[in-house]
């Protein structure tokens, strides 16, 4: 509760902070005698560039020239280039030592290091799309025999699949042997081309060069075909039944290799920025318990699970044995998502604008400035730092959305520097007592330019000499106060005004409170 308190009593002052220091520009740009304050140095105003003006409690507004400010009623106030003005980087502000304490300012380092990976999720096995093969008749015929009888069935590289009778090789081969065993005729002896033409045939039936080997070196028809395994596996696909007729290209047969197989992995969107293409990952199965598996992201699937919210990881496993089979759940871990050395800063210390990021950078004599940055992945209370920032530097890791604001920056700088040993200036007005105590007032009053306050009615605490007994409910005062240390509005003076005299209320202005 007491912290709460503390942060309410620190916008509060920020606020009269702003007010306090817009009077005094107010006062200078008036010609009123100016008051003596911490926050401008003593120097000539022509001895210093002005970079623009702006209302300190809305400080993202710039204007170029002076003048009151349309957000509130005060005057805008200038920023001066040597006094930390805005060059592209939000300019800095002076924090005394007490202040920081007060605030609970904590600093950590800029530092070079590794992001230990936390990403772990879970998937399901897949086939490796890469490694299926598609079986083709190469010729139209009709299936003998059948070896293979049921999906999921293995398979080895090079095992007889099927057996085919095709009619139309046998009209080709036929002829091929004709020519070969001609002697001369009309050719001359020269029965070379009439076998090449051959030959062509028989290729132009869908025989393999070594189909045509075997006839030449039988010197009989071969009239059968056997349907190979390209590659070993499981037959996923099974389009073929003995006794059936097939067209040449028809799809008889498809085959999945285990030698490598798929993990989809289901990782969250929040973690998938850690993951790239790449990364090692190991992965273990409840059914194949002792046993473990490695492999690595061959891809981030650019779709996101609108239920779920996640992303797709697509992991290539080695399959020795070929274990893992599709459909099997399996428990991944990512290893070394981020290898490469980057830098570091704490999580906290990062402020999420929505449009930028941002951290606020310490820097010598209790400085401070806000820095855009670019981050990159984040995990275990550490983010990435790619662009802004170098190692060894400090930044701001509590309190820093205070530092960050432009309010605090430019409009409470009087309160967030030391305050020296000087006069406190003296503000005049007019009003009446709404309410009156032993240790408040509240004043409603009309204009107190000095003060960069419009009509109001507002509470002001009670003289050191205590509140005067003559003052009370309904009368028409004159009153002086002052701003302490705090920003609190502290009478000095109060006194009942003369019957008949005017007080400068906002009714007597033709304001509103």
């Amino acid at each position: 509760m007491k912290s709460r308190t503390l942060v309410i009593a620190s916008l509060a002052l920020a606020v009269l902070g702003a007010s306090s220091y817009g009077a005094f520009r107010y006062g200078q740009q008036s010609g009123m005698p100016a008051a003596t304050t911490s926050a401008d140095p003593a120097a000539p105003a022509d001895a210093r560039k002005i970079l623009y003006w702006h209302d300190p409690m809305v400080p993202s507004q710039k204007f170029d020239k002076p003048g009151k400010s349309p957000f509130m009623d005060m005057q805008l106030v200038p920023v001066y280039a040597d006094a930390g003005g805005d060059k592209g980087e939000g300019g800095g502000v002076a924090v005394s030592a007490r202040v920081q304490q007060s605030l609970g300012v904590r600093t950590g380092e800029v530092v070079e290091g590794t992001l230990a990976t936390q990403v772990a999720t879970v998937g399901s096995i897949a086939w490796n799309e890469r490694d299926q093969v598609v079986v083709q008749a190469r010729a139209g015929g009709f299936i003998e025999r059948l070896n293979v009888r049921a999906t999921l069935d293995r398979v080895a590289k090079g095992q007889v699949l099927a057996e085919l009778y095709v009619p139309d090789w046998v009209a080709a081969q036929e002829e091929f042997l004709a020519v070969r065993a001609m002697k001369g005729g009309d050719m001359g002896g020269n029965l070379a081309p009439l076998v090449d033409a051959a030959r062509q045939r028989m290729r132009l039936a869908g025989m393999s060069d070594e189909q045509i080997a075997k006839v030449e070196a039988a010197g009989r028809v071969q009239a059968r075909l056997s349907i190979v395994a390209p590659a070993g596996g499981v037959v996923t696909e099974l389009a073929a039944r003995e006794g059936m007729t097939v067209a040449m290209g028809a799809p008889l047969f498809r085959i999945g290799g285990l030698a490598t197989v798929w993990a989809n992995a289901e990782v969250p969107e929040s973690q998938a920025g850690a993951l790239r293409p790449g990364t090692r990952v190991e992965a273990s199965s409840p059914a194949l318990p002792g046993n473990v598996f490695k492999g690595a992201v061959q891809a981030i699937l650019p779709e996101v699970n609108q239920t779920t919210r996640t992303l797709k990881a697509r992991v290539e496993l080695a399959n020795a044995g070929g274990r893992l089979v599709p459909g099997m759940f399996v428990s991944m871990r990512f290893a070394d998502a981020a290898s490469a050395r980057v830098l570091l800063v704490p999580s906290e210390a990062v402020i999420q604008t929505g449009r930028r990021a941002v951290v606020i950078l310490v820097e010598d004599k209790g400085r401070f400035r806000p820095v855009d940055v670019e981050t990159g992945a984040e995990t275990g209370g550490q983010t990435e730092i790619r662009r802004g920032l170098a190692a060894g530097q400090r930044v701001v890791i509590s309190s820093q959305f205070l530092i960050d604001s432009e309010a605090s920056l430019r409009g409470v700088l009087a309160r967030m520097a030391p305050a020296p040993e000087a006069a406190l200036t003296i503000h005049h007005g007019q009003g009446v007592v709404v309410s009156v105590n032993a240790s408040t007032a509240l004043l409603k009053h009309g204009d107190i330019p000095s003060a960069g306050m419009g009509p109001m009615t507002m509470e002001y605490a009670a003289p050191k000499s205590g509140m005067p007994k003559t003052v009370k409910v309904g009368d028409r005062v004159q009153f002086e106060f002052t701003m302490n240390k705090d920003f609190e509005s502290v009478l000095t003076a109060i006194t009942p005004m003369p019957s008949g005299a005017a007080a400068a209320t906002p009714e007597a202005k033709g304001g509103k409170p």
